[in-house]
């Protein structure tokens, strides 16, 4: 089979609001999260610098703080940050609940791509390249 179907919803969460999908979709290279947080909810503060990864979230729904090297960055439904391997990163949820969606990769595996459409437009790709 050429792909791996789930449902977030039917994975245990870990400290209470983490769905890591990851190893149910036998990814080998990309990390993929749902944190569903309850108002008040932090997890731990923590880095990737061991295994070079670095990690887009994307608020999804809400209103949650995500300190970044100590640097609180705001964000509300629709943002997204990229922060890199070595920085320390912790989401502080608001008063109310938030979605976020976790996506981490090798930074070094991280290129961007540009081909030729059929029509003769170029596009580009950005993001992980296996």
């Amino acid at each position: 089979m050429s792909y791996t179907r789930i449902n977030y919803t039917d994975i245990e969460p870990v400290s209470g609001a983490m769905h890591n999908l990851s190893e149910p979709l036998d990814s080998k290279e990309v990390g993929v999260t749902i944190a569903r947080c309850e108002p008040g909810w932090r997890n731990r503060p923590h880095n990737h610098a061991d295994n070079d990864h670095e990690e887009i979230y994307i608020l999804i729904d809400g209103h949650a703080t995500v300190l970044v090297d100590d640097e609180p960055v705001e964000m509300e439904g629709g943002d997204a940050i990229r922060i890199s391997p070595e920085s320390t990163r912790q989401i502080r949820n608001g008063e109310s609940e938030s979605a976020f969606v976790l996506v981490s990769a090798p930074a070094s595996r991280c290129l961007t791509t540009t081909g030729m459409g059929e029509d003769g437009d170029s596009w580009a790709a950005d993001g992980f390249v296996g």
